[in-house]
């Protein structure tokens, strides 16, 4: 359930580069979710463009491109639930954002996306929703039609379980927000 939020400088893409990168961007998505091409998975995708005018986007103090390299201002925000990913996969998937621009931006050189940069934002458990029903990674898993029984998965299950275990030690009640309560395999 990623949703990817591009920042980017007024005139770095035109219409149809916006259409070939959320292509891309959506596979992206499409393989961090461990490969749920379904109706379910690209449903849950979703690409979101913010073009910001000239003179609302600065580097090192300036308006103009002297700290800037090719292609470009990018800044691409990805929304992912908590204990989704470990800092491999995280890794994995800001090389593959950066690859997806300069291949629509055919941008190319020795700095060459260095001005390109992936936020990956964690969202807590019990903080995302859809159909105004809180959701968890096991509902997540269900919609986009992705096996409990993978490692991903247990990965995931094994994260919440340490929280779990850490905020019991620590005395917080047992209810408080951020635990994976669907312990469903």
């Amino acid at each position: 359930m990623p949703i990817m939020k591009v920042h980017y400088g007024a005139g770095d893409l035109d219409a149809t580069s916006k259409a070939d990168l959320a292509k891309q961007l959506t596979d992206v998505m499409i393989r961090m979710e461990g490969g749920a091409n379904t109706r379910g998975g690209r449903a849950f995708a979703w690409v979101l463009f913010d073009e910001l005018a000239q003179g609302n986007w600065w580097a090192g103090g300036e308006i103009g491109n002297g700290y800037v390299s090719p292609p470009g201002r990018f800044l691409v925000q990805v929304k992912i639930p908590e204990g989704y990913m470990n800092a491999g996969h995280k890794s994995e998937v800001q090389a593959w954002v950066t690859e997806a621009i300069l291949a629509v931006t055919t941008a190319s050189g020795e700095d060459a996306g260095h001005s390109i940069q992936v936020i990956i934002d964690e969202v807590p458990e019990g903080n995302w929703a859809a159909a105004g029903h809180t959701i968890s990674l096991a509902n997540i898993a269900d919609s986009v039609g992705l096996s409990k029984a993978g490692s991903r998965f247990a990965w995931s299950k094994t994260y919440f379980a340490a929280k779990a275990r850490a905020r019991a030690a620590a005395g917080y009640p047992a209810d408080a927000g951020g635990l994976w309560t669907d312990q469903a395999s």
